[in-house]
């Protein structure tokens, strides 16, 4: 669980359950805001490339794969009833057996299936 909690103008601060963890979350300058951390969509985006890392990582560390390099870049395309991400992914040299499967992964990160997925969301004031 994430709460967030305003810091001044649209600036938030958002932190894990336990609080020893947080990030901030702002909009930019032209919006009104201060540009002080990531955007909202740009969390969602950071949320993906992280857990496609992660996911690629254990993966390839599991199998006692070397990658020389790893770099997930995640952008939002269209945002909609049907919205589109691209996931761009950068691996280095590695053999092209180990490319096609280690994108096959990818696509099992949890966060993937999340957002791929039927999602209803509930609002309740407390």
């Amino acid at each position: 669980m994430i709460t967030a909690i305003r810091k001044n103008k649209y600036t938030v601060n958002l932190t894990n359950i336990g609080g020893e963890h947080s990030i901030i979350s702002d909009i930019a300058n032209e919006l009104g805001g201060d540009d002080l951390g990531l955007n909202p969509h740009e969390l969602v985006e950071a949320a993906l490339a992280a857990c496609t890392t992660q996911t690629v990582l254990m993966y390839a560390g599991r199998k006692g794969w070397e990658l020389p390099e790893l770099r997930v870049e995640v952008k939002i395309l269209k945002e909609a009833e049907e919205s589109n991400i691209e996931i761009d992914l950068h691996f280095g040299d590695i053999p092209a057996e180990n490319k096609v499967r280690l994108i096959e992964i990818a696509k099992k990160c949890p966060i993937h299936k999340l957002l791929k997925s039927k999602i209803t969301i509930e609002h309740y004031e407390k």
